[in-house]
């Protein structure tokens, strides 16, 4: 059994009152390692050390923080099969998308990099003769990262990796779920690539602590900035207290991402998509597809070749090259699976195949006949089940696929494109791909939520989420003061 400390100030130690818990195997339900186990105290230490190291790793020359950030890419690079090791043990994530994690990863560290001569601010006229009038952007401080379970490595890169390529200095909190794969794993990588002490900092934490470092995120007034990506019961609690201090925070938040599929569509390449959409990494990724919106004619030719395609899923260990579902991440996850797919039936959704789970594994599930008031159509559902509700045609598409509080992904497909551009421009959700599935990302793209999805973007634009913006004003003379 392996035994993980925590990242701070550039060493590696224990949790103050020297507490641990144990980080599961989801699929075998053993032990993976023994993880020290933070607290708030922990916590402000990293704060401290954050605190502390902001005006030097400010002050470092953009083209120094590049070949750093760069140097840490090539080696996450060239730890691809570690990562997906780490990943299919910790968090039961499958080989497809623990290698593209890998794979992935270093991409938004090469963004970053590209990014640190591209914190721009303008020359701007002023009413005050011989006077130079500028605005220009400046790093915040301490940026405190909160980073989920689901997509831990990609995900704590894209709430670290920004930050620090502005001249901030970060304290990542990862989930408890994925604490090596999220965390400690990324601050080996940081650490081997030469960054000073206090650039980043990780604090991990078992059961019961993560609300009590949130709220000390929140509260403490040397963290200036709090990104963080997960539930959106969880990121409306943080954005209160935030409201209270005053403090800015970023958000990416749940999702009920709809694939609306136009009668004119390939079936067959509709078909896949779908697949991907809805399964990869056992539908646990915020921009799974969650409700898939046919328009009437295609329904039974679609359904009946949805179905004979998920039933060539393999399920398993998510270790085996060939498994394509794994385990849920915990019995909470099952538990409430299995609570919407009883939901769904009692509300007259049809169950075509699954509905069942074994230990942390829940079978690939599909429903048709899924009405706008069903709770399959409604809820998030994060899991392997498929949702299949049938519209009138292209108008009623859209409404139904706008139709939920959630506003992150979605896509389209058709075999008019100017067609599709058309709905696309309709849809209420942050990011919209046309003959492609919804969960799509890259690191140099926008991405952010609408609605209860959240608030924050990512690529060039983190820029405004991560610095201030000052005016700055120099007098080539002597004013006249009226008093």
């Amino acid at each position: 059994m392996k035994a993980v400390k925590m990242y701070i100030n550039g060493e590696w130690v224990e949790a103050q009152d020297g507490v641990v818990y144990d980080n599961m195997n989801p699929y075998t339900q053993e032990v993976y390692a023994s993880v020290a186990g933070g607290s708030a105290e922990d916590a402000k230490l990293a704060i401290e050390a954050a605190h502390e190291a902001f005006p030097k790793w400010a002050a470092v020359p953009p083209g120094e923080k590049r070949k750093l950030l760069l140097k840490a890419a090539d080696i996450l690079e060239s730890r691809v099969e570690e990562m997906a090791e780490v990943l299919a043990n910790e968090a039961g994530t499958c080989m497809p998308f623990a290698r593209f994690q890998g794979y992935n990863g270093p991409e938004f560290l090469r963004e970053a990099a590209s990014q640190v001569h591209r914190v721009l601010g303008n020359i701007i006229p002023s009413e005050v003769p011989n006077t130079v009038s500028t605005a220009m952007r400046v790093p915040v401080g301490v940026v405190a990262s909160i980073s989920p379970w689901n997509c831990p490595v990609i995900l704590s890169l894209r709430a670290i990796a920004f930050p620090i390529a502005y001249g901030n200095t970060v304290v990542l909190k990862p989930s408890s779920e994925s604490s090596i794969s999220g965390g400690i794993k990324l601050a080996e990588v940081f650490h081997e690539a030469g960054f000073p002490k206090g650039v980043l900092n990780v604090i991990t934490n078992g059961p019961g602590q993560s609300s009590k470092i949130g709220d000390l995120f929140t509260s403490d007034k040397r963290v200036r900035r709090i990104t963080f990506t997960g539930s959106t019961e969880v990121g409306r609690h943080l954005a209160e207290q935030c409201g209270r201090n005053l403090k800015k925070i970023s958000l990416e938040l749940g999702g009920s991402s709809p694939l609306i599929v136009l009668k004119d569509a390939d079936v067959d390449y509709a078909v896949d998509s779908a697949v991907f959409g809805r399964y990869m990494h056992q539908g646990q990724i915020c921009m799974s597809t969650k409700r898939i919106i046919l328009e009437k004619g295609i329904e039974e030719e679609f359904i009946e070749k949805f179905v004979a395609k998920v039933k060539t899923l393999q399920v398993g260990d998510p270790r085996e090259k060939d498994t394509i579902i794994g385990p849920l991440i915990n019995k909470w996850g099952v538990e409430d699976i299995d609570r919407q797919v009883k939901a769904g039936i009692e509300q007259g959704a049809t169950m075509l195949m699954g509905g069942k789970s074994e230990g942390l594994i829940y079978y690939p599930t599909v429903f048709r006949d899924v009405t706008e008031d069903n709770i399959l159509f409604i809820e998030e559902t994060f899991g392997p089940v498929a949702a299949i509700t049938v519209a009138e045609d292209e108008d009623d598409a859209l409404r139904l696929a706008n139709k939920t509080d959630f506003g992150l992904s979605s896509a389209v497909i058709s075999g008019d494109t100017t067609k599709g551009l058309e709905i696309a421009e309709r849809l209420e959700f942050g990011s919209t791909h046309i003959n492609a599935s919804t969960l799509h990302d890259e690191a140099h793209a926008p991405f952010g939520g609408m609605k209860d999805s959240g608030i924050g973007n990512n690529g060039i634009w983190a820029v405004e989420e991560f610095t201030e913006m000052r005016w700055v004003t120099l007098n080539k003379g002597k004013k006249h003061f009226p008093i």
